[in-house]
């Protein structure tokens, strides 16, 4: 992966791990949410008025998820993701969750542009376009 587009520290919590005291496998899907969230906000976009104010909504498409070691109890982990690909109403992201520089995850995540009555794809919004083609410059 080259350098990533955005990164994001959270800490593990009591509610993040399993019966075996690591974290549960699905809740990087949320980790991974989150970093995305916080890479949109970075570039200017907040998902609750894109929706407010032009219908369009980010959608999972697909993930694809290895796991690489645990995550466990009080650990500080370091989310990030870059842009694989960019299609004009959909994103590729490889997104990470490393511990003190282990990888920990690792995920291929497509999220799509859609019409939130709807549900129809839509093309990317210009905001997040001119964002991504401005951080390409530098």
């Amino acid at each position: 992966m080259t350098e990533p587009a955005d990164a994001l520290d959270l800490r593990v919590y009591w509610e993040d791990t399993d019966a075996g005291g690591v974290v549960f496998y699905a809740n990087y899907l949320k980790f991974f949410e989150r970093a995305r969230t916080e890479w949109l906000r970075t570039l200017g976009v907040e998902q609750q008025r894109l929706k407010d104010e032009t219908g369009l909504l980010f959608i999972v498409v697909c993930a694809h998820i290895r796991y690489h070691a645990p995550a466990r109890l009080d650990d500080v982990l370091r989310v990030d993701l870059r842009v694989a690909q960019a299609r004009p109403a959909s994103l590729l992201l490889e997104q990470r969750a490393l511990r003190a520089g282990t990888l920990l995850a690792s995920a291929q995540v497509r999220i799509g542009c859609v019409q939130a009555d709807t549900w129809r794809a839509q093309r990317l919004p210009r905001p997040l376009l001119a964002a991504l083609n401005n951080n390409h410059k530098t």
